[in-house]
């Protein structure tokens, strides 16, 4: 009886071992010789799974973006508590999320020369401007944002914010330690709760 083979499973193994090498040498020490091996198959056995290595690398960019996203844990929140959730989760303050941001790095350089990763990105910041959005008009409408600072500006600020500590987490990381971008985050909330001063 001929093996069954899982080829969800196979593709799966070899974004795994493509993720390992992008950490471990950059995109660079990421080629179809290398995956293959790395896999245990024949270079050109790769094709039966992915045409190209460019599908290849789309498929580990997901993968970056998916985890970013099963950090966050919004199930029953709304408001004030989901935009909380939202910020710290997507921050890089574990060993895991450091990891992924490190990938995620070396694919916003990618990006940049590669349309079909440039408009995956942007898909996937739309989809997060649009939860901040949702999130500060939901805590406007309990009460529990106060401040005037219109939602562009607080939008702009969470990703500029998020941004800045994932690049800052592996290039000088006594810079970006997991204390200040908490106290940064919670400079951000208290500034959020905070009614404009009344006119005298």
């Amino acid at each position: 009886m001929p093996k069954i083979i899982d080829h969800d499973q196979r593709r799966s193994d070899i974004v795994d071992v493509t993720w390992d090498l992008i950490i471990q040498g950059g995109l660079e020490a990421a080629t179809m010789r290398e995956i293959a091996a790395a896999a245990g198959f024949a270079n050109g056995a790769l094709k039966h799974y992915f045409p190209s290595k460019a599908d290849i690398i789309e498929a580990t960019y997901i993968r970056a973006l998916d985890m970013m996203r099963e950090y966050v844990q919004l199930d029953g929140l709304r408001g004030l508590a989901a935009l909380r959730e939202l910020c710290v989760s997507t921050m890089p303050i574990d060993a895991e999320r450091i990891t992924a941001g490190r990938v995620l790095l070396t694919f916003w350089q990618m990006s940049l020369s590669n349309q079909k990763l440039h408009d995956k990105y942007l898909e996937h910041v739309r989809s997060w401007r649009g939860l901040l959005h949702r999130y500060i008009t939901e805590g406007r409408e309990d009460g529990d944002i106060a401040t005037t600072t219109p939602d562009e500006q607080l939008v702009d600020e969470v990703v500029l914010l998020n941004a800045g500590a994932n690049v800052m987490s592996l290039v000088s990381g006594e810079f970006s330690t997991v204390d200040l971008q908490l106290r940064h985050l919670e400079s951000f909330f208290e500034r959020l709760t905070r009614a404009a001063p009344s006119g005298g």
